[in-house]
């Protein structure tokens, strides 16, 4: 009765059992007390209590069944079964080897501390990995070099580096020189004199003698201002007419009275603007360019204008008068450079007829045109250029 008795609740009728005589039992019962209902009740949970334990005990035999009949490993395959032992051992101080042994070692044959096997897979490594790298390095020169051209840089005026305003440089200058540029000699010496007459030798070289040039000197041809350069020619600078400053005259150095060489620097398609308007021209231009400008035909102002000047600081004129040579600017038809064989950038001699000697004197001078910004100072400056000169 206590097995049956819960299942039959659940059922909601009797329930067969293993054990004899509680199905007729509980049967018989309810139908002779169907009139009361509680008991009635009280029965149903019976038969579900005993249910539920019945399927409970049914479920641990089986349980019992199976753990009781499963297989178990022999005793002579559980005890084959390889054992793991760990074993420790402490390093031993590797014998000591002469410098013969590491050399060449006659035991093992080996050279250097490897076998000819594994010199010979390091050699073939290596070979491979700087075949390789070598190649890449050229694939990626290769590519740069495609996209550059010799004949015009990619990057022009504003969108160069260089920009638009060019600088103002001066010749001679040694090499080595260093802080700010100065031209110092000793005028009774004539290794000293020598020296600066050779550096200005050296530079108007290619001036002088056309075959110095690339190609020669056969793109130059002789312009003025109704006659500019025809297509793919260049304009010849004519180093006759610098005067005193001319090749072959020691440029006044051995008379104390020397020259040195003003010149803009290349931009290519640099093109100068310039002052044809009297109207035009900047407060700060010094009067005696103005009048120069002035007595010029409107054609011949077509020209960047260069003017030196002492920075010293006295009352006396140290520099003494200036001339210039072939004249006091840059005519326009040597513009724009585009790096024809043959072009030589254009100067202006600038002559020192009686600098103060055994005093140094600080020089300016400053390139004029609308598009040439000018900032002087011995740092960052523009459109202008200082040295210093002393003659001793």
């Amino acid at each position: 009765l206590a097995v049956c008795v819960p299942v039959s609740a659940v059922l909601n009728r009797a329930t067969v059992c293993d054990s004899a005589g509680v199905w007729w039992w509980s049967n018989e019962h309810i139908r002779n007390n169907s009139h009361n209902s509680n008991k009635q009740k009280t029965l149903v949970r019976a038969r579900v209590s005993i249910r539920s334990a019945f399927l409970f005990i049914r479920h641990e035999r089986r349980k019992k069944k199976t753990t009781r009949h499963k297989p178990q490993m022999p005793a002579e395959k559980r005890t084959s079964q390889p054992r793991i032992v760990r074993t420790y051992e402490f390093p031993t101080k590797p014998e000591k080897q002469t410098l013969g042994q590491y050399l060449y070692n006659t035991q093992d044959g080996k050279i250097l501390g490897r076998t000819a096997t594994n010199w010979a897979q390091l050699l073939l490594f290596y070979t491979c990995f700087y075949i390789v790298l070598a190649a890449l390095f050229a694939i990626c020169m290769q590519g740069l070099l495609v996209t550059l051209n010799h004949q015009y840089p990619k990057w022009q005026l504003d969108e160069s580096r260089i920009g638009t305003n060019p600088g103002l440089s001066f010749r001679p200058q040694p090499e080595d020189a260093e802080g700010l540029p100065s031209i110092q000699y000793v005028a009774a010496n004539k290794t000293s004199v020598n020296e600066w007459v050779s550096l200005l030798d050296g530079f108007l070289a290619p001036y002088a003698d056309h075959t110095l040039l690339p190609g020669g000197g056969k793109n130059q041809q002789i312009c003025d201002f109704n006659s500019p350069p025809a297509n793919g020619k260049v304009c010849a600078f004519d180093v006759k007419s610098l005067g005193p400053c001319s090749v072959g005259s020691g440029y006044g150095y051995n008379n104390s009275a020397p020259c040195f060489f003003v010149k803009l620097n290349r931009i290519y398609s640099w093109f100068p603007e310039f002052y044809e308007d009297m109207d035009d021209l900047p407060a700060d231009m010094p009067d005696d360019l103005v009048s120069h400008i002035k007595s010029l035909p409107i054609a011949d102002r077509r020209q960047v204008w260069v003017t030196c000047k002492e920075l010293t600081n006295t009352e006396e004129n140290l520099l003494g008068p200036i001339e210039y040579y072939p004249s006091r600017g840059i005519p326009f038809y040597y513009y724009p450079y585009v790096n024809i064989d043959g072009y030589l950038s254009p100067l202006v001699a600038v002559h020192l007829a009686r600098p103060q000697p055994k005093t140094s004197i600080s020089i300016e001078c400053r390139a004029w045109a609308k598009n040439i910004i000018y900032r002087g100072g011995n740092r960052d400056r523009r459109g202008s250029l200082q040295l210093t000169l002393r003659i001793d």
